[in-house]
């Protein structure tokens, strides 16, 4: 078998055309990128796949650090002879693309985090593992989860700025299993260790060593980047391009999609000089 085939995965756009990278957060999965990596279809050649754990790739009982996703995109960027390309992550993706970007530098041409910063944070940690405590899986039907989502479960974390937005995006994640009940698509074991691992030290010498051009995205209403975080990443990495994006929270592509796609074709330009 070979490395790729182990991962869910999808590559789409312009065969011949510089090759980007899209890493998912935390509980997502590649088809989370679908409407914003269709924006690059005709100048990129285009890689978005479901990270160890999530969705439909494979599920290791353990083995979710940083450098174990960072590998896992080495290889399989081996395995397709792509070597270097444009790498956009988010949240959990961005953690990751940082990774890959401090170890293998060579092959990052231009790299994208969104609303992620590289400090150590229980806090956060803590938050989301409440969410997911909260979901009382498994559901005995598609309705129940449905009526749960919809009905019950924005009101149980009232206290998140995006109550309905992380209702719709954990919904997404309730899958038939095999018994007929409707469980979790991803490795729980694996989420609890990729945070703890991801949120274990902080990563402030990982983003002032990078090289290569780099843009920071920052949703305005983000909980998950506070602006005194992205403020201390523009200064520790003054070279940077950054953004805030009005009107987004942190799932700024969602959010405000047309913006996101906007500040990502003219940070492309620049480092590709494609006629975006």
């Amino acid at each position: 078998m070979s490395y790729l085939e182990q991962f869910h995965y999808q590559i789409t756009g312009n065969p011949q055309g510089h090759k980007l990278v899209f890493l998912h957060g935390l509980m997502g999965a590649g088809a989370n990128w679908r409407p914003v990596a269709k924006a690059f279809d005709a100048e990129f050649n285009i890689l978005t796949f479901d990270q160890r754990g999530h969705g439909r790739s494979f599920q290791p009982a353990t083995g979710y650090s940083p450098r174990d996703y960072a590998q896992d995109l080495k290889l399989i960027l081996d395995e397709l002879g792509w070597t270097d390309i444009g790498l956009v992550g988010h949240s959990m993706g961005g953690r990751n693309a940082l990774e890959f970007a401090l170890h293998f530098s060579q092959r990052v041409k231009g790299l994208v985090i969104e609303d992620i910063g590289p400090e150590a944070s229980s806090e956060a940690m803590g938050r989301i593992q409440k969410m997911i405590d909260l979901v009382p899986v498994p559901f005995a039907s598609r309705e129940q989860a449905r009526e749960f989502f919809t009905n019950n479960y924005p009101n149980l974390i009232s206290w998140s700025s995006q109550a309905q937005t992380v209702s719709r995006f954990f919904h997404s994640n309730i899958v038939e299993q095999p018994d007929g009940t409707h469980d979790w698509r991803f490795s729980r074991s694996g989420i609890r260790e990729t945070m703890e691992a991801g949120r274990r030290e902080d990563r402030w010498d990982a983003l002032r060593n990078l090289k290569m051009p780099v843009l920071l995205v920052r949703g305005e209403f983000s909980t998950d980047l506070p602006r005194p975080v992205f403020d201390r990443m523009k200064q520790v990495l003054p070279q940077a391009e950054a953004v805030e994006i009005a009107g987004a929270g942190h799932w700024v592509h969602f959010d405000q999609s047309a913006a996101f796609i906007a500040a990502l074709k003219s940070f492309f330009h620049g480092v590709f000089g494609t006629s975006l």
